[in-house]
């Protein structure tokens, strides 16, 4: 397999944005929360990087609110399982747990070095679907010297709140990249689940 790629301008901004998990290992049950609910929570979160990037904080304490801001609005322990893939479904609740933690620090660390780069970057909503699974948020990001894009943002409130589940950046799911990814440390580290939660914290 190909070592961890470099991430790009454009899926650093959108990974700020929101962290997720990929649909395939996602309960078949209806949403109970509503496309306005679902838009509210995408302008929190656009606005909550909006601050972040803009803070003239240090790194680390960028990369610190960053993995904050995942907790709060991301479903961790779906995101986890979701990118772990089918190892996930033999692991115990302790290691999901356990490489939850470890996956938000590797993400946080892995898109907050480059929040610089971002300054003066917008997201706008621009309209909301239930699909039945979840609800759908469009929106168009604008980065400086690109040009604009749309972005579609999962939500479920499966957990008692509005979290994120996933995106889709011009139709690719963010986080499946990163499912191959994570295969990699997998594979790397013989399939075992705690030799890549470990791995994972040095890497990012």
């Amino acid at each position: 397999m190909s070592p961890l790629h470099h991430p790009t301008r454009r899926a650093v901004i959108l990974t700020a944005l929101a962290t997720a998990g990929a649909t395939a290992m996602l309960p078949q049950a209806a949403v109970a929360l509503t496309p306005a609910q679902a838009s509210t929570l995408v302008e929190q979160v656009a606005g909550e990087i909006t601050r972040i990037i803009n803070s003239g904080q240090s790194e680390t304490a960028m990369i610190r609110d960053f993995e904050r801001m995942m907790v709060r609005y991301g479903d961790m322990p779906t995101i986890a399982q979701s990118v772990l893939g089918p190892p996930a479904r033999s692991a115990s609740a302790s290691q999901i747990a356990a490489f939850s933690e470890a996956f938000q620090g590797y993400m946080a660390r892995k898109y907050g070095r480059r929040f610089r780069e971002f300054v003066g970057g917008t997201v706008t909503v621009t309209g909301a679907q239930d699909t039945g699974r979840f609800v759908e948020v469009l929106s168009t990001v604008t980065i400086p010297g690109q040009s604009p894009f749309e972005v579609r943002f999962r939500v479920w409130d499966r957990s008692g709140r509005p979290l994120f589940i996933d995106l889709l950046i011009e139709g690719v799911s963010l986080v499946i990249s990163e499912r191959s990814e994570i295969g990699s440390v997998l594979d790397r580290n013989g399939g075992s689940i705690d030799a890549a939660t470990a791995a994972l914290r040095n890497l990012g």
